[in-house]
């Protein structure tokens, strides 16, 4: 039988494709301008990447010390949809604001503005998974989430694409056209949002009580603690946080680290959209197999296959060779996203879904600190980025073996939910 979204399932699916757009233009558009305006102040290519690591950095490490807090407090009755609309805001604001910026410490500046709400939004819009769809539902759903997010932002970015690439052609500058395609950018998420805003209710929450703020603060000290005891959740979070780091590090250094390596913007962006466009079907085929092959063994693939990418990253070093990473890429990278984020779902307790996903937000984009941290580092101190991005690797293969004891204890009689 064919499967069918609801209505609210649907809408939940929506933001997806809308704030993907942002993260498109976060992966392409975004270094490539970003080293247009470095290499005017003179800044190298190796400072050029280490500089773009270090902001991406320092965004998922504020929304890993954020997440937890914010979601501790938006599982209180209301408050999910007001603060998931507050960071969606700040995102929104910040990306129509980098069209204007010239001075390439104040682009850095307002990136982590804008890839801070971005991030923040995610953390309450996963949550939201227990709300708009059941249990038996939620690979499927989530994986649909990632696949239309992946076809859907490929229409703003072909239009952002030939505004930018065309900008000679149109008799427009660089800043122009950079404007032009953070607005279209910008506003597509925010129309993306609005179905889904109007639509959502809260179903699962704890109640407000008098003291909302330090409510919150003691329910996530009680969830730390819960954690500890629930060792099938806190084994699985590790076995994200590391295998995770990595698909995040790669997505989001991908057109900056060919870029360092010199080669052709636009092949670059045309390898990427390709990525977008390989992962839509990608996705959605291993959404299929869940329902024949247990969820754990098709994670533990993409995990498999991503330390084989990271180990091919070493000998990257022509446009023969992104291409064949971005299709491999494309191939694994909504799934793994898809089916860690409906795993995580099922083994939580609904009720406080924003406390346990801001944690798994930490382990999450707030790991990829360390991907993008150890990438920079390594390309500095060797200057070879070839090494830093190949030392991912290690970090995919401690996951992978996390990953398979997570999955055993959660077999274990009693674990379910």
């Amino acid at each position: 039988m064919k499967f069918k979204l609801t209505s609210l399932e649907k809408k939940w699916v929506l933001y997806d494709v809308g704030n993907s757009a942002f993260t498109m233009m976060v992966a392409t558009i975004f270094p490539i301008y970003f080293n247009y305006i470095a290499g005017n102040a003179g800044i190298s290519d190796v400072d050029y990447l280490a500089y773009w690591g270090y902001a991406t950095s320092i965004c998922t490490l504020l929304v890993a010390i954020l997440g937890p807090t914010l979601g501790a407090i938006a599982d209180t009755k209301n408050f999910k949809k007001t603060i998931f609309c507050i960071a969606m805001g700040v995102g929104v604001f910040g990306c129509l604001l980098l069209g204007f910026l010239s001075s390439w410490i104040w682009f850095l500046g307002v990136f982590v503005l804008a890839k801070t709400g971005y991030s923040a939004s995610l953390v309450f819009y996963d949550a939201m998974l227990t709300d708009v769809t059941e249990p038996d539902r939620m690979d499927t759903v989530s994986s649909h989430g990632y696949a239309w997010g992946y076809i859907g932002s490929c229409i703003p970015f072909i239009a952002c694409l030939g505004i930018v690439l065309g900008a000679g052609s149109l008799g427009i500058g660089m800043q122009t056209s950079m404007i032009l395609a953070f607005i279209i950018t910008a506003l597509w998420w925010l129309f993306s949002s609005v179905p889904l805003l109007r639509s959502y209710q809260q179903k699962y929450f704890s109640e407000a009580g008098e003291h909302v703020v330090r409510n919150s603060f003691k329910r996530l000290g009680k969830t730390f603690v819960e954690l500890t005891r629930e060792k099938h959740i806190f084994v699985f979070l590790m076995a994200f946080f590391f295998y995770i780091d990595g698909v995040y590090t790669v997505i989001d250094m991908a057109t900056a680290y060919g870029q360092a390596l010199g080669l052709d913007s636009t092949g670059l962006l045309l390898a990427l959209l390709v990525t977008q466009i390989v992962a839509f079907p990608a996705v959605l085929i291993f959404s299929r197999l869940t329902k024949r092959v247990p969820p754990e063994r098709i994670i533990t693939i993409c995990i498999a296959a991503y330390f084989c990418i990271a180990v091919y990253a070493y000998w990257l070093d022509s446009q023969l060779d992104f291409w064949i990473l971005a299709v491999l890429v494309g191939m694994f990278q909504g799934t793994i996203q898809a089916l860690s984020r409906s795993y995580f779902a099922k083994i939580i307790p609904a009720e406080k879904s924003g406390e346990f996903f801001g944690i798994y937000d930490i382990c999450g984009k707030g790991a990829s600190v360390i991907g993008t941290a150890l990438v920079s580092f390594l390309s500095q101190v060797t200057g070879r980025m070839n090494i830093g991005v190949s030392a991912l690797s290690v970090m995919f293969l401690v996951g992978l073996v996390l990953f398979r004891a997570a999955a055993r204890m959660n077999r274990e009689p009693g674990q379910q939910r």
